[in-house]
């Protein structure tokens, strides 16, 4: 007999680390720090979303291998905030013998939904989660923080970015790899050791990956007003010639990939193309959702 009921591996639960609650954009504590996520309607501040993203290589590891670091593609929607001492698990749907795509989700140990997400495996990714996502989106209405944004606009300059081991990422990110290895819910050997890797090298973990994106985002330039707290909605990481190393120059180059709204919120997908140091050869990219609450603009409702 066989059957077509889904099966999923999953992780074990964890309790991510906090390590953003000194972090400071645009002047003003960010909705990590309790005091600001309180007075916005939150009961803690939250653990940055793609915290969860380190759960679930070692169930993506178990489907494609190595293959994964190099060409392997997350794409996920938060759903629900995850304050510190909470407990959350992964999951990933078996796919078919030989598919190159699944489903993923994070769940409290309370079975309260964190993400959702699709997982692949390029070059050939079909449509990701967030790419039916941005196809998805209605019209936005009148922007008033975003309302200096368009479509298509790039990035002022070229970022050049690199992360040794020990190096502060700044005010976006008030610490190192080496403080993030030592409370990351999933260790591997190959985050550290060159000897260990396949590649010779030590590896930016998957959720790091945002970092090096996003630590220099502010020299982009993009005329958002403010002040206002803002938090990510949507973010898909994609490798295409991975992995991303430890202590290698990167050069980042930006656009904005979509503008939308909801009732809380005004949005800015920007994407965020990786290339090697010479610029000419793309290693990895991001999309992601800024979300910024309209709350937290003063004088939003009379603007």
């Amino acid at each position: 007999m066989s059957f077509d009921t889904p099966l999923a591996l999953s992780g074990p639960l964890r309790q991510p680390r906090q390590m953003l609650a000194d972090q400071e954009y645009g002047g003003h504590a960010s909705i990590h720090d309790d005091a600001m996520a309180e007075k916005l309607g939150f009961r803690a501040g939250p653990i940055e979303g793609p915290t969860h993203f380190s759960l679930f290589p070692p169930l993506l590891q178990k489907l494609w291998g190595q293959a994964w670091y190099e060409r392997g593609c997350f794409s996920a929607h938060y759903m629900n905030m995850v304050v510190e001492g909470e407990s959350v698990r992964a999951f990933v749907e078996l796919p078919a013998e030989g598919a190159t795509r699944t489903r993923a989700w994070a769940e409290k140990a309370d079975g309260t939904p964190v993400l959702e997400a699709s997982a692949s495996l390029g070059p050939d990714h079909g449509q990701t989660l967030l790419e039916g996502r941005l196809a998805a989106l209605r019209p936005h209405g009148p922007l008033r923080i975003l309302e200096d944004l368009e479509v298509g606009m790039p990035g002022r300059v070229d970022e050049r970015v690199r992360m040794d081991p020990d190096q502060n990422m700044g005010k976006l990110y008030p610490f190192s790899l080496n403080d993030k290895l030592a409370r990351i819910t999933e260790t591997s050997p190959w985050y550290s050791d060159a000897a260990a890797s396949p590649w010779g090298r030590a590896i930016i973990p998957l959720e790091m990956v945002s970092v090096l994106a996003e630590y220099s985002s502010t020299q982009a330039g993009f005329p958002v007003k403010g002040p206002a707290v803002g938090l990510f909605a949507d973010q898909e990481i994609r490798m295409i010639d991975g992995p991303l190393f430890v202590g290698e120059d990167y050069l980042i180059r930006r656009e904005i990939a979509a503008l939308s709204d909801s009732r809380r919120t005004e949005s800015y997908w920007v994407r965020t193309r990786i290339f090697d140091a010479t610029g000419t050869v793309q290693k990895a990219e991001m999309l992601l959702n800024h979300a910024s609450l309209k709350d937290s603009y003063a004088g939003y409702q009379t603007a």
